[in-house]
C-alpha cells in the first residue's frame, strides 16, 4: 500500500506521509484486531520508511510509549499522532513533545475547535523547554464531531478556527465513520469521502488524511470508512483542481 500510494502521490506532486498503527488501542470491541505491538510495529514502520523513502506517522497512547517508539524508529523521519480520544491528556502531549518529533493532534469528537489551542500550547511550551525556545512542528487534524449516537458531522467552521493555532489536516475518512454502529463494529459512509474532502480543501486546509485500502472489506480496521485504492488518483486530481481554484490570484 505504501508503494502504491507513493506512486500516485509522486505522479501528482503531492507530499506523502505513510500512516499505520502498531496498536489500535481504542477499538470498540475487545475482540477487534489491535495490531502487532510496539516492537514489531516499529520494525515494520522502519522497513516501510527505508524501502520507500517515506516519512511515517503512527499513534501513541501512553507517555511511556512515546520515548520507546521514538528510540525504536531511530533516524527515520516520523510523526507521533495523539489519538482523538486522548487529545486532552497532558502527560501524553508533553511526552510526545519531549521526543523532538513532529506531532499530529487529532481533535476529539467531543472538543470545540477553539479549545484545541490548549493542546497545541501544551506541546509547544513543553518542547520549547528542550529546544531553547524553538517552535516544535505540531499540526491538528479534524475528524468530525459526535452528533447524537453512532454518527459524526463536520463543521467546516472548525477548519479556519483551528488554523489560527497550527496547520490543519482534514481526515476525510474518519469523518464519514459511524462509530459502533454495526453491533460493536464501526460502520461508515465512504461515498461521502470525496464530497467532504473537496469542501475541506475549498476551506483552505493544509493537508488531507485518508485511510486507503485496495480491499476495504478485508481491512483489519476502518474498512467501512476507507477509500478504495482505485479511487484515490481521481479524487486527488479533483482536490488539486479545487486547491488551484481557491489559491489562484
Amino acid at each position: 500500500m505504501a508503494d502504491a500510494i507513493q506512486r500516485i502521490a509522486g505522479d501528482l506532486g503531492i507530499p506523502y506521509i505513510f500512516k499505520a498503527s502498531y496498536d489500535k488501542a481504542n477499538r470498540t470491541s475487545i475482540r477487534s484486531f489491535r495490531g502487532p505491538g510496539l516492537t514489531e510495529g516499529a520494525r515494520i514502520l522502519r522497513a516501510i520508511a527505508q524501502a520507500n523513502g517515506l516519512p511515517v506517522l503512527t499513534d501513541v497512547h501512553t507517555p511511556e510509549d512515546c520515548l520507546r517508539l521514538s528510540k525504536a524508529l531511530g533516524d527515520v523521519e516520523a510523526v507521533l499522532q495523539i489519538p482523538a480520544f486522548l487529545c486532552r491528556q497532558t502527560d501524553l502531549l508533553i511526552a510526545a513533545a519531549h521526543t523532538g518529533r513532529a506531532i499530529n493532534i487529532k481533535k476529539g469528537q467531543f472538543v470545540a475547535p477553539a479549545d484545541m489551542q490548549h493542546a497545541v500550547l501544551k506541546v509547544r511550551d513543553s518542547a520549547a523547554t528542550l529546544s531553547g525556545g524553538k517552535s516544535p512542528r505540531v499540526f491538528l487534524t479534524e475528524r468530525g464531531a459526535s452528533f447524537g449516537y453512532n454518527n459524526l458531522v463536520v463543521d467546516m467552521r472548525a477548519l479556519p478556527t483551528m488554523r489560527h493555532y497550527a496547520p490543519v489536516v482534514f481526515d476525510a475518512t474518519h469523518s464519514v465513520q459511524m462509530p459502533s454502529a454495526a453491533n460493536g463494529v464501526s460502520g461508515g459512509q465512504p461515498e461521502f469521502i470525496p464530497v467532504l474532502a473537496r469542501a475541506a480543501v475549498a476551506a483552505g486546509i493544509d493537508g488531507v488524511f485518508l485511510e486507503v485500502h485496495d480491499d476495504p472489506a478485508q481491512a483489519k480496521s476502518d474498512g467501512a470508512n476507507a477509500l478504495r485504492l482505485d479511487k484515490l488518483r481521481g479524487m486527488l486530481e479533483q482536490l488539486l483542481a479545487v486547491h488551484a481554484a481557491v489559491t489562484a490570484k
